[in-house]
């Protein structure tokens, strides 16, 4: 009898610490993720597709990064936008530029700085970069584009991330909320790396803006938890990756592409490319 109620128990055991064991490897799936999120507006009448491409942190996705640049040409985007910490001040740069290079020429596209592009001390040569590459730098400029028959315009700003450029964030966002009185008859996309700064303009006349940085909480829990802990908003933050409605405003935070360089693996938090669908209402 004692026999019988051990080899349940081992059973049992064995069976709870598969489960687990099953969970834990199906949470760290660092597999790159395609989402998609759909608006509708009054001021598109032909549809926009737009890529976001947030916080790679130089993380490579195959050779040249063949996966990230093999999912672009699959949906044949009209606008890309680069939100920031595209490179890394830690990682070599080799990932972001592969991806640079893969982009050129190829896509109308817009970066603007993340914190880690910030930190790095080399914002200024990344600049230099990026614009070698055909990608325009936003810095609290606003750039107006005909996309299939519609009027968009792309506004960006710095990341505010040290006090030597206080300063200049200070006058980026004055610009940012001047070029708001201009740009209402277009369809107005609003691209800046951190949610929480986003929200101090979504009351303008943005119709949308993109973001990234919160890497989609680290960690998460389907149906439960979608984000345990971020950057600027500490445990359980709300904006850690998803859409969002800001009264008749839209934000859209991309969980980011970051992987290999993150201290703490993602747990059912796939890296992701997303894009977004505007069509007429």
């Amino acid at each position: 009898m004692k026999k019988i109620v051990r080899s349940k128990k081992m059973i049992i055991g064995i069976v709870i610490l598969s489960m687990v064991t099953l969970f834990v490897l199906l949470g760290l799936d660092q597999s790159l993720k395609i989402v998609t999120y759909n608006v509708t507006t009054n001021k598109i009448n032909n549809e926009v597709k737009i890529a976001v491409i947030t916080d790679l942190h130089s993380c490579v996705y195959g050779e040249n990064q063949i996966e990230l640049l093999s999912a672009l040409e699959s949906e044949s985007p009209d606008l890309v936008l680069l939100g920031g910490d595209i490179f890394d001040d830690r990682m070599s740069h080799d990932g972001a530029i592969a991806l640079l290079k893969g982009i050129q020429n190829r896509y109308p596209s817009y970066y603007v700085t993340g914190n880690h592009e910030i930190w790095s001390g080399e914002q200024a040569a990344i600049k230099r970069l990026v614009k070698a590459y055909g990608i325009t730098v936003l810095e609290g400029e606003k750039k107006e584009v005909e996309v299939n028959g519609n009027k968009i315009t792309v506004t960006g700003i710095d990341d505010p991330s040290i006090n030597q450029i206080a300063s200049e964030f200070e006058n980026q966002s004055h610009q940012i909320i001047k070029a708001q009185e201009t740009t209402s008859d277009s369809y107005n996309v609003l691209l800046i790396h951190r949610p929480l700064h986003a929200l101090t303009y979504l009351d303008g006349s943005y119709d949308i803006a993109v973001s990234g940085h919160a890497h989609g909480g680290q960690w998460r829990l389907p149906f439960l938890i979608n984000g345990l802990l971020a950057p600027d908003e500490g445990f359980f933050p709300k904006y850690a990756g998803g859409r969002y409605g800001i009264g008749d405003r839209t934000l859209i935070v991309s969980r980011g592409l970051a992987r290999e360089s993150t201290r703490i693996p993602r747990l059912y938090n796939q890296p992701e490319l997303v894009f977004i669908n505007l069509t007429s209402k």
